[in-house]
């Protein structure tokens, strides 16, 4: 009996000691992926941040998604000329049956294009409301209380301050645009050469 006891204790011995170093190794290797994991989260996030801002810039600029629109359009209008040469082959009066046809199902289309279009054009872009919120200052303002003044005038639209900021130095750089430093606060105004019209305008008025 003892010296079947002592090849099993051996064994369990070793069992035990390869037990605790694959627990170990299991151990350490997911901490290394929760590792992973968190910093690929914290990439992420900065990657949609960044996106959302970008996104933000693009509509601050006025630029829209609308040339898919036309796109479309231009494919409906493609796939009837087909036909009518397919009718034209076949008979004289399969032409006029769809020649008569084809301004019926292009009659609808026209009409829903035009107020889609008018209406965003009604609506103004962020650069033109800060021009005219530039022109009606009376002295330099800083980029968020720019961006709270258009808060509140527009409420319905989500106004951010880094977009605000964006555009204001994209007016800058176009010469649209005054921009002034008080220690380490930046502020803006508009154009001497946009005002100085105003200016000489009010006393001519006053005249008549």
């Amino acid at each position: 009996m003892p010296e079947t006891t002592a090849p099993a204790t051996e064994l369990t011995s070793q069992y035990l000691a390869q037990v605790t170093n694959d627990l170990g190794r299991n151990v350490k290797e997911q901490e290394r992926i929760k590792a992973e994991i968190a910093s690929l989260q914290e990439q992420l996030a900065a990657v949609q941040h960044d996106h959302t801002v970008l996104v933000n810039v693009q509509q601050a600029l006025g630029v829209t998604e609308a040339p898919a629109q036309p796109a479309a359009e231009d494919e409906s209008a493609v796939v009837p000329s087909p036909r009518q040469k397919t009718g034209a082959a076949r008979g004289g009066k399969r032409k006029a049956q769809k020649s008569t046809a084809a301004p019926q199902k292009a009659a609808p289309k026209k009409p829903v294009a035009k107020p889609a279009n008018a209406a965003k054009a009604a609506q103004p872009t962020l650069v033109e409301l800060i021009r005219r919120h530039l022109l009606e200052l009376k002295e330099p303002r800083s980029a968020a209380e720019i961006s709270a003044a258009l808060g509140q005038a527009h409420p319905e639209r989500q106004i951010a301050d880094k977009v605000v900021r964006v555009t204001l130095e994209g007016l800058v750089a176009k010469s649209q645009a005054e921009r002034t430093k008080q220690g380490r606060s930046v502020f803006y105004t508009a154009p001497k050469s946009a005002t100085a019209p105003e200016a000489e305008s009010a006393p001519a008025e006053a005249e008549h």
